[in-house]
């Protein structure tokens, strides 16, 4: 790749955000490698010049003092030398070649494949773990929303089904375990949010143990005991039903189940419900009913509901409630939307003939394996156990639950490879630390492409020269698939027929040898991805070898959605439009529209065989028959610990280094006022908290959005990092020493880090 910069450094570049699923088009000055001045893209379709304050710190991602320069391998005494990236890739190749002959693909782990807006270098791992022959890819998804996922499954006939809100278009909101105001998720988030709270007309409800930035704006909050979110949801839906506030016409002609659904609630009271979940019984029915009369209605749901306790079971309710009340794939509603490149597949079940893993008997969802169990899966005396890890573009080290099992587990592989920009956690104990170029040195993208009706995508350009000893991870993986003997360094043929496809695409000269190329070595299918990064490719612009992956990517998603596509190209067919798609995104700066899509289109997109939404789940309503037992509060640790809190200062662990913060820089500990005078502390005291796995200093800020008995910490914190001095330091609260492997959702395994017994301690002098 040359490492020459592509635009004038003093001028406006477009660019993108990454630091939620929305990423705002963005503009950025560049000076001497720094990002000087940041500003809101309004020539940009998707999100008309919208900008929130943490954007405005990106250069603090670009540039700190964990950047990683060359390749780095692991010493004996624990310390790290650097290397060649020839020698680095001849070596984790050939310990690669011998752990498989010796164990097999299965102890082969890979975890991540695409940080935040990183997702086109992890189009290309899919290669490596072709080559290695393992299934089994974890990921921060997979921490977060597979049990959604698995209801989606159950719901709409596959787990890739995939739903959003329409808020900006809703009349009634229900904002669920989730805070909008700072952790954003919804285009042009802070503009929706205010817009609610202007227009009497529409009404918003936020769902929240915490009376957050968005609860404080909203027309109802309803402040659920934490861990309760499952009998307030379940009181909403059993007051609409005994009310007879269903849409019964929409759940006759659209859904099946809905007779034994309807019956599992005909028995629930309400009144009961309210008192455990800690809600006024008049509240929980005029919201009911409001949601349920809204001419258009909508929810919101986050990781709020999906840490918690009956994480799966939440999920389900949140679905039921816009299901039952016929608010789904209409305007305002929520609705499924097609992806553009998808993010997740479908897993069977293990009867089916699905792959589970070896140690835990684990299957996967959507094609992902919970962290929870991957410590458990390494440090086993299993002879099946994993041997070997490779991360990219994350860090299960610090955002795993229980970092000390991580810790453990990873001094017990044969192998660990880290993939990174930064020596994060995860670097620190990796064999071979691998050092990739910045989401601003590369081509990139993020496929996060759910606007309707209109979706946009967004490939970013690179605005910076890259570092000398740096590589895209495309790169990386060509040469690791390469060193296995899994495919030739070159290819001259494709590389010539790519040059004269470029020049005219008409020809098909490129598809056509890629088929016969194919068909000669059916071998080489699994690796197409990186075989289109060394031939198609070195015919892109200068650097955007990265991008070579899209042209698959745009055949594909033009031959699933033709109509909405040629809504937006033309008439055109086959591969034409597929080709079509692909040369527009290439020659823009800013976002491109995919496709026109309507409300009829995604019912197209429901995949059972009946083309109904199947309504009754047996493991859900098994756990609605329990839903009555009651969680008793630990008397050793009394108080709920919900960590992981969306604040104004986190973005998960894209920025390494706190000089990004200018507010709450150590992450302080939020408790009720009433909580720090029975334990004899005060505000801006450190203490410290203890759960049943561990303990960390913590300090603490009185605050009454919390409820008496609860506490909060933030995620983004607890990172390692270089002082002024070369000293290493540690940033704010590192909440996995208090996260536990086995306290989590029973089907999906997902972590109930919304709800931590923990308590405080006064720390001697």
């Amino acid at each position: 790749m040359s490492k020459s910069a592509t635009h004038n450094e003093q001028s406006w570049q477009p660019t993108a955000c990454m630091l939620c699923s929305i990423g705002c088009a963005i503009e950025v000055q560049t000076d001497k490698g720094h990002i000087t001045k940041v500003r809101g893209d309004k020539s940009a379709a998707s999100s008309e010049g919208y900008l929130c304050q943490k954007a405005a710190r990106l250069d603090h991602y670009q540039n700190h003092s964990e950047r990683l320069h060359q390749p780095l391998k692991r010493l004996p005494d624990g310390s790290y030398q650097a290397i060649g990236w020839d020698q680095a890739i001849r070596e984790i190749a050939e310990q690669m070649k011998a752990i498989k002959a010796a164990h097999g693909g299965h102890a082969f782990a890979y975890y991540g494949g695409g940080g935040q807006g990183n997702h086109l270098g992890g189009t290309y791992s899919g290669a490596l773990r072709a080559a290695l022959g393992t299934p089994y890819v974890y990921s921060a998804l997979a921490q977060e929303k597979t049990g959604d996922f698995w209801i989606n499954g159950k719901l709409f006939g596959r787990q890739s089904c995939f739903v959003v809100e329409g808020m900006e278009h809703a009349d009634y909101a229900i904002v669920l375990g989730a805070n909008p105001w700072a952790a954003h998720g919804v285009p042009k988030t802070r503009d929706v949010l205010k817009a609610f709270q202007k227009d009497p007309g529409r009404t918003m409800v936020v769902i929240d143990p915490r009376r957050t930035e968005t609860a404080a704006m909203a027309d109802i909050h309803l402040q659920v005991k934490p861990g309760r979110d499952a009998w307030l949801l379940s009181a909403i839906i059993a007051t609409i039903f005994q009310e007879g506030l269903e849409d019964k016409a929409f759940l006759e002609s659209k859904t099946t189940g809905f007779a034994e659904v309807k019956a599992r609630f005909a028995g629930v009271s309400v009144a009961e419900f309210a008192s455990i979940c800690g809600i006024n019984e008049s509240l929980i029915r005029e919201v009911a009913r409001g949601f349920a009369k809204a001419e258009r209605a909508t929810v919101r749901a986050d990781l709020g509901i999906q840490h918690s306790p009956n994480s799966t079971l939440n999920s389900y309710l949140e679905k039921l409630l816009f299901l039952v009340t016929g608010n789904f794939n209409r305007d305002g509603g929520n609705h499924l939307v097609a992806q553009f490149a998808p993010l997740i597949g479908h897993s069977g079940t293990k009867e089916e003939g699905e792959i589970c893993t070896r140690v835990t008997g684990m299957v996967g969802i959507s094609k992902l394996f919970p962290p929870n169990i991957l410590p458990l899966e390494i440090d086993t005396d299993h002879p099946e156990r994993v041997r070997a890890l490779i991360v990219d573009s994350a860090n299960p080290a610090l955002s795993g639950a229980d970092a000390r099992a991580y810790r453990q587990a990873f001094s017990k592989l044969d192998l660990l490879v880290c993939i990174d920009v930064a020596m994060t956690e995860t670097a620190r104990q990796a064999h071979y630390v691998l050092p990739a170029q910045t989401q601003f040195e590369k081509a990139e993208c993020a496929f996060f492409t759910f606007g309707f009706p209109v979706p946009y995508f967004h490939l970013r350009r690179p605005l910076f020269r890259t570092l000398s000893n740096t590589l895209p991870e495309a790169e990386i993986y060509r040469r690791l698939v390469v060193a296995l003997g899994e495919i030739p360094e070159r290819f001259p043929v494709l590389e010539r027929l790519a040059r004269l496809d470029r020049r005219v695409p008409a020809s098909k000269a490129f598809a056509l040898g890629l088929a016969a190329a194919l068909k000669l070595n059916p071998q080489w299918t699994p690796y197409v991805p990186v075989i289109l990064y060394a031939t198609l490719g070195k015919a892109l612009p200068e650097n955007m070898a990265s991008a070579a992956t899209l042209w698959g990517v745009c055949q594909f998603f033009a031959a699933r959605n033709r109509r909405g596509v040629q809504k937006q190209w033309g008439s055109l067919k086959g591969y034409a439009l597929g080709e079509r798609l692909f040369q527009e995104i290439l020659a823009n700066d800013r976002p491109v529209p995919l496709a026109q899509f309507t409300f009829e289109d995604t019912w197209k997109l429901l995949k059972t065989a009946d083309k109904k939404i199947h309504l009754y789940i047996p493991e859900m309503n098994a756990a609605l028959e329990n839903i009555k037992d009651k969680t008793e509060v630990n008397t050793n640790y009394p108080l709920i610990l919900m960590a992981g809190e969306r604040r104004s200062y986190n973005a998960n662990q894209i920025f390494r280094t706190p000089d990004w913060r200018k507010t709450d820089k150590e992450g302080a500990m939020r408790i009720h006022p009433d909580d720090l005078a029975a334990l004899g502390l005060q505000s801006g005291e450190v203490a410290r908290c203890v759960s049943q796995q561990g303990a960390i200093d913590v300090s603490l800020s009185a605050d009454d959005t919390v409820q008496p008995g609860m506490v909060t910490l933030p995620h983004g914190y607890g990172m390692w990092y270089q002082g002024y001095e070369g000293q290493l330091l540690q940033n704010g609260p590192a909440i996995n020493e208090l996260t536990r492997l086995d306290y989590c959702d029973p089907i999906a395994k997902t972590p109930l880090h919304k709800h931590v017994p923990v308590r405080l301690e006064a720390i001697s002098q």
